[in-house]
């Protein structure tokens, strides 16, 4: 009996273990053609990028985009081949190829999603990148193709024209705005910040209302993540940045200075004129040395225009210790290695408060990292408050425990006060 003779008569008498060869050789098709491809070509075609930089990188490499799009190649031989199996009822056959068209345009769409990830990544190791991320922009770009791939899935498998689908879009356009209304402002704030360049990647800033206040560390389509100081995550809706004011510190620290502005509260009580005897002790400080000269130069000038009048102190223009030590600040800090010369420093008078009389220091450090800045900025005040006795000045404290206690034993014993005698 000849093959086909045999052939014939199985047909006849099993006409199902016909279709049930065809399936089982349809898909040994469809697995032999997986194993090639993703055996030989996918190889191949990994030894030709591993020459290149990218190829060797595995942090690429993790996305698999070339194994994904070989998952394409038995879903191409089933529809191909599925038209071939003898007996298969032709509802079966449009089934079987509608869903493997679809699990085609699937694969390629993730597929596509990955290549938009390298793409990503490697314009993120570019050293500009966190001034223009592209990371929300490729995001929706992700969306549109998920929203086309959603709407060709359904158009295969519903065996219909996806222009049917689409012409339906119209009259579902409020619906549509209404479900992506967030991610059409976050669009609008993407581009609104990326064309201002209001905030890249590794940006300072600061948004109370929110909690924020850290680096900034992803910027995406919906979202901007902050790492606070306190190493805690704050997410922040992009639109935010729009609607809601925020400080970046990013001007600070492109400027190469940080500033300090902090005031010492002096006890008003402590302010007085000098005399003549301690502004002699006062000459012993270098810092002082052009201050005293030139201020004495000049008080004596002013003071022989007055004529007789200058027998009563009253009328004569005197040093002050406030004075002078505001003159030592200045000197101490244009000679601090740790002080900016090139930017603002002063130091001023405030106004006078319950607390005392602010003497506030204004000025900028040489640098903008934190634990220096706060360095820099304890060091002078430390020396700021040791050096105050030597003019004569006092730092102005509310009384605590200590204090009562000793104004206590004074009143008692009566040696401060000599309440005892009176």
């Amino acid at each position: 009996m000849s093959f086909t003779e045999a052939y014939a008569m199985m047909s006849d008498r099993f006409p199902w273990s016909i279709t049930l060869a065809g399936i089982v050789l349809l898909a040994l098709s469809a697995w032999l053609a997986n194993a090639v491809v993703k055996r030989l070509l996918v190889r191949v075609i990994r030894r030709v990028l591993a020459s290149t930089a990218y190829g060797r990188d595995e942090e690429l490499a993790r996305h698999d985009v070339i194994p994904r799009l070989a998952n394409v190649v038995p879903a191409i031989v089933v529809v191909r081949g599925i038209t071939l199996v003898p007996g298969l009822p032709d509802a079966a056959v449009t089934v079987t190829k509608n869903v493997c068209n679809a699990f085609i345009i699937l694969t390629l769409a993730i597929a596509f999603s990955a290549a938009l990830n390298i793409i990503n990544e490697v314009y993120s190791r570019r050293p500009d990148a966190h001034m223009r991320p592209i990371k929300g922009y490729l995001q929706l770009v992700k969306l549109s193709g998920y929203i086309v791939t959603a709407v060709l899935i359904i158009a295969v498998l519903i065996d219909r024209s996806p222009l049917i689908l689409l012409s339906g879009f119209g009259a579902m356009a409020a619906v549509l705005m209404l479900v992506f209304q967030d991610t059409l402002l976050s669009l609008a704030a993407s581009v609104q910040l990326s064309s201002s360049d209001m905030v890249r990647i590794g940006d300072w800033i600061e948004m109370p209302q929110l909690n924020a206040d850290g680096d900034v560390i992803d910027i995406a389509l919906h979202t901007i993540k902050v790492q606070n100081w306190d190493k805690t995550i704050t997410t922040i809706p992009t639109r935010k940045l729009i609607t809601d004011p925020f400080k970046n510190w990013r001007g600070m620290r492109e400027s190469g200075g940080r500033r300090i502005k902090r005031a010492l509260y002096l006890d008003q009580n402590s302010i007085r004129f000098l005399s003549e005897d301690e502004r002699e002790g006062l000459r012993r400080f270098k810092l002082l040395e052009e201050y005293l000269a030139r201020k004495e130069r000049e008080l004596s000038a002013w003071n022989a225009r007055l004529g007789e009048i200058t027998a009563n102190p009253v009328n004569i223009r005197r040093i002050t210790n406030i004075g002078t030590f505001r003159a030592y600040v200045e000197s101490y800090l244009r000679a601090h290695p740790g002080i900016h010369q090139q930017m603002t420093m002063m130091v001023r008078q405030l106004n006078p408060t319950p607390d005392g009389l602010p003497l506030e220091i204004y000025c900028f450090t040489d640098t903008t990292a934190w634990v220096p800045y706060e360095g820099i900025q304890s060091d002078v005040f430390d020396h700021l408050l040791a050096i105050l006795p030597e003019f004569g000045l006092r730092v102005f404290q509310n009384p605590g425990g200590a204090d009562m206690r000793e104004f206590r034993d004074a009143v008692q014993h009566g040696s401060r006060w000599g309440l005892l005698g009176k």
